[in-house]
């Protein structure tokens, strides 16, 4: 009798205890919270726009301020209006620009530029920036030629205020011909294990200088007979698996934090396009390769994927791929759109509204871009 008093005694104390106690609190549902799914999306978008100075009055002001976009990037040349000087005429102006850029937020802006050294390049001689080699030239000088081109590429970057560089190209080398890649001396190499060194090379020296690297263009560009920009390119009968041997390298060795998708449709894995696929991105380069950093769709503007598909159904199979960047340059072959952001945050807004996207994928993705600013 007396141990059942006890026991009596003890229960009673214990709910007392519990009752004097508050609720515990419900994890949060940021589904039900549209502010805080409207910040994940802006977080989610990389925007372009027009203008080598911008003030209060232009939108990507509105659009970091009021829409919450994370990143941007920039262009020294306007595609829809044939003109130079977008965003980039000097190195003063630059400078201006990428300083302004970051007032407008109190989080970290991510500035993007593609600054491959050689052809491709934002940042031109002609307008006061120092001479650049191509990937391939460098790779065949040796690698103290790769890391001084590097180290000139970053500290261009690092002092203009410009944080994320879509480079090194991880391409292999597969089709010299490729009008985008080999023809432009994008690759390092031919050689897998080669284009692999001389990306860890490219990758140590920008985090030198606090310049995020990110790698492309996954699964590989590299023998591709076409040009994504223009329409679709299938790379089926050309791609060989040796072209994944560089990322499994460096996604095993931890020093990869992004990765670009290409455009190209190799029905090997999906007969979507590889940035739109999830087979490619959450199977391939998630599952089997085990990445875990920021995969970043190739700009959604060019003709592979604009002439294909509407605004709204790109952004749904983009992000149901497993995306967390969305490129949107607004410098395809399209007219400039300065309502091109509130038309995307609103068609986001919409698709998880009604289901057709889900809420935690994009603040899984959105998570995934803020423990990758925390590296800057």
């Amino acid at each position: 009798m007396k141990l059942r008093n006890l026991s009596l005694c003890l229960s009673l104390m214990l709910c007392l205890s519990a009752c004097g106690q508050p609720s515990p609190t419900p994890a949060a549902d940021n589904g039900n919270d549209p502010e805080q799914l409207r910040r994940d999306i802006g977080e989610m978008l990389l925007v372009g726009f027009r203008g080598t100075r911008v003030d209060e009055n232009h939108h990507i002001v509105r659009d970091i301020q009021q829409y919450h976009v994370g990143s941007v990037i920039l262009f020294e040349y306007d595609a829809p209006s044939g003109s130079r000087h977008r965003n980039v005429s000097s190195p003063q102006q630059l400078k201006s620009l990428c300083t302004y850029l970051q007032s407008l937020t109190p989080e970290t802006l991510l500035i993007s530029v593609d600054q491959e050294g050689g052809m491709v390049t934002r940042l031109k001689v002609r307008d006061g920036f120092p001479a650049t080699k191509s990937h391939q030239s460098t790779a065949a000088e040796g690698d103290n030629a790769v890391r001084d081109n590097v180290r000139t590429i970053a500290r261009m970057l690092h002092d203009a205020g410009i944080n994320l560089n879509f480079a090194p190209c991880v391409d292999v080398n597969v089709n010299p011909a490729c009008p985008v890649i080999g023809k432009l001396e994008r690759s390092f190499s031919a050689t897998p294990g080669r284009v692999t060194q001389c990306t860890r090379i490219w990758v140590d020296e920008q985090r030198r200088m606090g310049i995020l690297p990110c790698l492309k263009h996954f699964p590989g560009h590299g023998s591709a007979k076409g040009d994504t920009h223009a329409g679709l390119v299938d790379v089926t009968d050309s791609w060989q698996e040796t072209e994944l041997q560089p990322y499994r390298d460096l996604v095993a060795d931890g020093g990869v934090d992004m990765v670009m998708v290409a455009h190209v449709i190799n029905r090997r894995l999906d007969t979507l396009p590889a940035s739109l696929s999830p087979k490619v991105i959450n199977g391939l380069l998630r599952d089997s390769l085990g990445f875990k950093g920021v995969v970043i769709t190739d700009d959604l503007a060019m003709g592979a994927i604009a002439k294909q598909y509407g605004l709204e159904e790109t952004l749904r199979l983009a992000i149901l791929a497993g995306s967390d960047l969305l490129c949107l340059s607004n410098n395809g072959a399209a007219a400039y759109d300065p309502d091109l952001v509130p038309k995307a945050v609103e068609a986001i807004e919409r698709m998880v509204a009604d289901g057709r996207l889900s809420a935690q994928d994009i603040h899984t993705a959105a998570d995934r871009v803020r423990r990758l600013k925390k590296k800057i």
